[in-house]
């Protein structure tokens, strides 16, 4: 049974759509330069203060609540750094402007009409606009995460137990991400002439390692039409074959992780799977930094050089990295779906990047479930083929189920590379090559 959006929906979508005209020019060098006369500043809060269980109290503002319960646990001490712009790529700033007054929401949950590329609505959220996190949620749908595409090659995950901090099992992905439309830096532009799915997006996961899930590989088809379901297929090594997925599955456990594959990159579902609701602006700190400045894990080392995001803290759970202090956009995501495992997701949105670098899992009851990080490195201190990219690049996570007292950690090698990512590694047929 179906959750009903909201008793006076049309009148919302009607007032939503009419604010959407609202934007202007000086919005979209608010909304991608939020630090150009200064960056935000909290009481007490400097430049390399350690945060630990003994000042914590003094920053509670300035935290989310579940690394503030962390924090004052002793499980993690965060290390405050400098607040830096990430600046997006000129030409998806360029695709907003020339968007301005073009954008409306439709009249149902997950319609909208007249976009061609850019930040749909990159105006200030207003309380008073029943829609605005919808608008919010788009944001950050048609975001720049990964640009228009890019690899995670590779990428591992580490499942730990939080209390003995035992890695219990490692496993090596190559992920890749492929836009076919909205695209704004990459040829073709602003998409591919030849998409008779008109898909918006692709993902493409292999697994490389252990032997036992080699070759497991997950293929995700998200129509541009976000009414569509998304097409999600599955290839077991061992079965030697592919199968499609139900919508129900993208909310289990990914091979035995603590994330489900609607939680990647923050959010990988549909815009009308949820109700969103704005909560409000505030400064918190966020898990962004620069990856070459940071104490890096020497046991990973790739052949090139490169080295992942070390971790540390409670169970080797916490990424050793520092937090800013940035604009943040507090968006409710609640399923519509009464079926759904979880009651709520609360994303802690960055206002520059519309990246979702914290977000808090809530479960049926009603309790905190899972505390979600994905550490975000700026492009130019990281590989230097992603330097200009204006990709905030998603660099460490960390995903923390305070109830199981579990967590899944990923060290990640991120490159914006066009080349790692060729269409036809984006079908079904490619799977079944690659598995046999």
């Amino acid at each position: 049974m179906l959750k009903k959006t909201m008793m006076s929906f049309a009148l919302a979508a009607a007032m939503g759509a009419g604010l959407a005209g609202a934007a202007t020019l000086e919005d979209v060098e608010r909304s991608f330069y939020p630090y150009r006369d200064g960056a935000p500043t909290a009481p007490g809060l400097e430049v390399g203060i350690t945060i630990d269980s003994a000042n914590v109290a003094r920053f509670r503002e300035v935290l989310d609540p579940a690394i503030f319960d962390q924090v004052s646990k002793g499980w993690v001490e965060i290390v405050v750094g400098e607040t830096t712009s990430f600046d997006l790529h000129p030409n998806y700033v360029e695709a907003t402007r020339k968007g301005l007054g073009q954008v409306v929401l439709g009249d149902e949950l997950g319609q909208i009409d007249g976009f061609v590329a850019g930040r749909p609505f990159p105006e200030e959220p207003s309380a008073d606009d029943p829609r605005a996190g919808e608008k919010l949620a788009w944001n950050y749908k048609y975001g720049y995460n990964w640009g228009d595409n890019a690899a995670i090659y590779p990428f591992y995950w580490r499942y730990r137990d939080l209390e003995s901090g035992k890695i219990e099992r490692t496993l090596k992905f190559n992920f890749h991400f492929l836009n076919y439309k909205h695209r704004v830096n990459q040829e073709p532009i602003p998409e591919f002439p030849d998409n008779p799915s008109d898909l918006f997006r692709a993902i493409y996961v292999q697994v490389l390692e252990p032997f036992d899930v080699k070759n497991t590989q997950l293929l995700i088809h998200r129509a541009s039409d976000d009414l569509k379901r998304d097409n999600t297929w599955l290839y077991l090594g061992f079965q030697r074959r592919v199968r499609r997925l139900s919508s129900g599955q993208i909310t289990d456990s990914f091979l035995g992780a603590d994330i489900m594959i609607e939680d990647f990159e923050g959010y990988n579902g549909r815009i009308s799977d949820m109700n969103w609701s704005y909560q409000g602006t505030k400064n918190i700190l966020l898990p962004f930094y620069n990856h070459n400045d940071m104490q890096l894990a020497t046991d990973l080392e790739e052949k090139d050089g490169y080295q992942f995001v070390d971790f540390g803290g409670k169970g080797g759970c916490f990424p050793n990295i520092t937090w800013q202090l940035r604009k943040v956009y507090v968006l409710e995501a609640d399923p519509i779906d009464d079926n759904h495992p979880i009651s709520r997701r609360v994303h802690y949105v960055d206002a520059q990047t519309f990246t979702l670098p914290r977000t808090l899992i809530y479960d049926r009851k009603g309790d905190l479930w899972k505390s979600w990080i994905i550490g975000q490195a700026h492009p130019d201190h990281h590989l230097p083929k992603n330097k200009g990219t204006g990709v905030a690049i998603d660099d460490a996570f960390s995903m923390l189920d305070v109830q199981a007292s579990h967590c899944t950690t990923g060290q990640f090698k991120g490159q914006v590379d066009p080349s790692l990512n060729p269409v036809k590694l984006f079908t079904v047929q490619n799977m079944r090559a690659t598995g046999r």
